[in-house]
């Protein structure tokens, strides 16, 4: 009996030192917190109207630096934020500048120079950066005038307002014209 009693006790003892290693071997590892939070901004009629698109993109930080013109070299192509490439979602046919874009998910891309943007989308979806970049995807190219702002914004940041896609950061804003057909 004895024994017995003594066989239960070392097996309770070796199956409770399994559970034990177990749950020390499912150590889970989180991600640190990104250096480029991902943002949304979404065009939509008033606050509560339907959203008639969405930007998805990561918002870097100026940090002291000088970015057009250095960080963003000028009259290269740039992913418009940081890590994987801006991607826009059009939920109807718009006029984005002057071309008529089909409702859709696109990669936005800009060539920002000193006195003139190349605002692009392409249908390359999926891009880390603009490194796999393709001209020959673009679906709409147009131009816009790079305005200078009174304050500095620290993070990377698009917005819609007044019929407008506001890209800016540091004291550089750019406005494309987007319409809803």
């Amino acid at each position: 009996m004895k024994y017995t009693i003594f066989l239960l006790l070392v097996a309770f003892v070796f199956v409770g030192g399994l559970e034990t290693a177990n749950a020390q071997e499912t150590k889970v590892r989180f991600s640190s917190i990104q250096k480029s939070p991902t943002d949304i901004s979404y065009m939509r009629d008033g606050r509560r109207g339907p959203v008639h698109a969405k930007v998805v993109y990561s918002r870097p930080y100026k940090k002291d630096r000088t970015i057009f013109g250095e960080l963003v070299p000028f009259g290269k192509v740039w992913r418009t934020g940081a890590d994987e490439a801006t991607e826009i979602t059009f939920y109807k046919d718009v006029m984005f500048g002057g071309t008529e874009v089909k409702a859709g998910s696109y990669a936005l891309f800009t060539i920002p120079n000193k006195d003139s943007w190349d605002v692009i989308l392409n249908s390359g979806l999926h891009q880390w950066g603009a490194f796999t970049y393709n001209s020959d995807l673009d679906v709409a190219r147009t131009k816009a005038t790079p305005q200078m702002m009174d304050e500095t914004l620290e993070n990377f940041s698009i917005a819609f307002s007044g019929g407008n896609m506001i890209l800016a950061w540091d004291k550089t804003m750019v406005a494309v014209p987007v319409k809803v057909k």
